[in-house]
């Protein structure tokens, strides 16, 4: 995985080789067309040859990459853009990047949620170079408009705490994110759109693209056209995290507990005391270690991974049942994801070997679409043999746009 990113990074370095390639005019500002878009910034270029000489880095151990590197063809702009979006009915300014393609063509979108992140300065508009971005935006010279969300809590909204794992504030940002990138490339960029959309994610992302695909369905299809929704990794099913956490004797990533306890905690959903699920000197730490400026090994080291000194018997023990943790429960119910009745083509991935987020919540989740009579070919299940959580971050992120390219030549077979 690190050999992998480390040859992605030389894409950074070739940008500004070819920086001077200006491949669009921007032309002129007509803002009062904008309902969400509030700016944008071009951040950076590419040429096909360029994303080609950084795909030729990763060693060939993916079947996917070969066919990805064989449908590109448009240079790429990469934007920066603001935009304005809700947080409990006040007024916000979020941000992402959208990756353009250049020359001619008909583009859907495609969303990509990334994964957890803690740090203000990786965040995808701020950090455009960082090695996981560079690939997705590399992805749009096959033809896709790339749209990055920030998430709340980051880039211009970074003067705010991230609600993490919060259903309500992901959807309604992500959703006003997908509208001010198509007011970018329709009213700025002179970009055509097919009017399609497919979203995918990994981790966090995972969850999150699971949440936005039933929030279209149920709320918003007569205004986005899903096509397909690619979920690797997502913790949908946040109580059985939990139990998976209090089970272990050495749980590796604490921080994802505490990012989800200092998220409810700070949003109003747990009225719980923090001292009666986190032991001290944890319990303290938790509301002010997730502020932007720590990594998640940072704040890991701040905690402990050994689960009976991080949270207390009492929590361990009696979550399930003490009513005093009833807002725990109620909150983590609240933001899981449950199957239904899906019309939109799912691919479900995890690595076998996950110990961060277990892959029976996949498994879990694709059972309950099977039992609602979804046809095996309508969600479908991709498991990662002897892959963790981290492993699984490119063959799932591979797999996702292979396939959504698969989609779309067959819906467009002369393209």
């Amino acid at each position: 995985m690190k050999y992998i990113l480390s040859k992605l990074a030389i894409l950074a370095f070739v940008v500004y080789l070819f920086s001077s390639c200006d491949l669009v005019d921007n032309g002129g500002d007509d803002k009062s067309a904008d309902s969400f878009l509030t700016g944008y910034e071009q951040v950076n270029t590419f040429i096909p040859l360029t994303i080609n000489l950084a795909l030729d880095q990763i060693p060939g151990d993916y079947p996917e990459l070969d066919y990805i590197k064989g449908k590109v063809q448009h240079g790429v702009l990469v934007y920066k853009i603001t935009y304005n979006t809700s947080f409990e009915g006040q007024l916000k300014s979020a941000s992402g990047l959208v990756c353009i393609p250049t020359g001619e063509g008909s583009f859907p979108l495609m969303s990509y949620q990334n994964g957890t992140n803690t740090l203000n300065s990786n965040a995808p508009s701020v950090n455009p170079d960082y090695e996981l971005y560079l690939l997705l935006e590399a992805v749009a010279s096959t033809g896709f408009v790339v749209v990055i969300p920030d998430y709340l809590g980051f880039g211009e909204s970074s003067d705010m705490f991230h609600p993490y794992l919060d259903k309500e504030s992901s959807n309604k940002s992500v959703l006003d994110m997908l509208r001010a990138a198509q007011e970018l490339a329709e009213n700025h960029i002179d970009t055509e759109l097919s009017g399609d959309l497919y979203i995918a994610g990994y981790s966090q992302g995972g969850w999150a693209t699971l949440q936005l695909q039933k929030e279209i369905e149920n709320r918003y299809s007569g205004e986005f056209n899903l096509k397909a929704s690619a979920c690797g990794a997502g913790p949908y099913d946040l109580n059985y995290v939990n139990e998976y956490i209090t089970a272990q004797t050495i749980y590796p990533m604490p921080y994802y507990l505490g990012y989800m306890f200092n998220s409810y905690l700070n949003l109003g959903n747990i009225t719980t005391p923090v001292n009666e699920v986190f032991k001290e000197p944890y319990a303290s730490k938790i509301l002010s270690l997730y502020d932007g400026s720590k990594s998640s090994g940072e704040i890991n080291a701040e905690l402990t991974t050994n689960v009976s000194d991080l949270l207390t018997n009492d929590y361990i023990t009696n979550f399930k049942t003490d009513e005093k943790y009833t807002s725990v429960i109620n909150s983590l119910e609240a933001n899981s994801i449950t199957a239904w009745e899906t019309t939109t083509p799912t691919l479900l991935i995890h690595g076998l070997a996950d110990n961060y987020v277990p892959s029976k919540v996949s498994t879990d989740i694709h059972q309950e679409f099977l039992s609602l009579g979804i046809d095996l070919q309508q969600v479908t299940w991709l498991g990662l043999p002897e892959t963790d959580h981290i492993g699984g971050i490119v063959p799932s992120g591979l797999a996702s746009v292979s396939w959504f390219l698969e989609l779309e030549e067959e819906t467009n077979p002369s393209e």
